[in-house]
């Protein structure tokens, strides 16, 4: 069988004409759900059986995507080694004691010492480790600048902004239409602030997941013969306080993250 390496491989067997009969709005979403290993390649009508059979089955493709993350923890863990967390504290909004970073994550402490060890309250997701070590890492302790702009207006972000849009910003809207208490929420557990409509939004919620990357949450109310919409927006400097990497990976992670949760308590009521 073949390798799967990369959205990219994924999205190159299909015929790219967004029929949505596979669940997803389009070729790209759809590339980017099989290569996570949440849609199988069987599940696009379009594909010839033999297609499907040459590449890797979900749980290798999964595997492999572990692998590769792995590896970059274990780049970041290095890296972490060379950096004097006590100076670097006042640089990021941090706190350094007793030998340990600490920094306010969604309104909850995150502490982090030289080999990487984490001590936090929060369940420890992925997305909250790999993100906390690349800001610790990579931050330029640029003020925020109280500009917000989408994230297709960052520096880089022209590169990331569909994808992001994908898996980020859809999977928030589908979240908070299916959840009404989402905002909320987001203000009482995650330490959000509800603020006057933004770019006249029905909604507006600012979540500081890390002291120095602010992320604001715009949602429009469904209108007669118009759908719901959502957006992101992050300060203007959030690139060089994270990185687009760290940006997307931010993003993401909250959304999959705040989806979890919705599920899981729609289903305990």
């Amino acid at each position: 069988m073949t390798k799967i390496n990369s959205v990219i491989d994924v999205f190159t067997l299909l015929e790219k004409n967004n029929c949505r009969e596979c669940g997803e709005k389009t070729c790209m979403a759809f590339a980017a759900s099989v290569f996570m290993g949440k849609k199988q390649l069987s599940e696009c009508p379009h594909l010839s059986p033999e297609t499907v059979a040459k590449y890797t089955t979900k749980e290798k493709r999964v595997s492999a995507l572990e692998k590769e993350y792995e590896k970059i923890i274990g780049d970041l863990k290095m890296k972490l080694r060379d950096v004097d967390l006590e100076t670097r504290a006042d640089r990021i909004g941090g706190v350094y004691e007793n030998e340990r970073l600490t920094l306010k994550i969604l309104g909850k402490d995150f502490s982090i010492d030289s080999q990487g060890n984490a001590y936090t309250f929060l369940h420890l997701n992925s997305w909250i480790y790999f993100t906390s070590l690349s800001y610790i890492i990579h931050c330029q302790g640029t003020p925020i600048s109280k500009k917000w702009v989408p994230l297709r207006e960052l520096p880089s972000g022209k590169d990331w902004y569909r994808l992001f849009g994908q898996q980020c910003e859809t999977v928030l809207k589908k979240t908070a239409d299916a959840y009404p208490d989402l905002f909320s929420d987001l203000v009482h557990i995650f330490s959000g602030k509800q603020i006057d409509e933004m770019f006249d939004s029905d909604i507006a919620v600012i979540l500081t997941p890390l002291p120095l990357v602010p992320i604001l949450i715009c949602y429009w109310n469904p209108e007669e013969g118009m759908g719901s919409s959502l957006n992101l927006f992050f300060d203007a400097t959030a690139e060089s306080n994270l990185g687009i990497d760290g940006v997307y990976q931010l993003g993401t992670g909250i959304a999959i993250m705040l989806e979890k949760l919705t599920r899981q308590h729609s289903g305990n009521r």
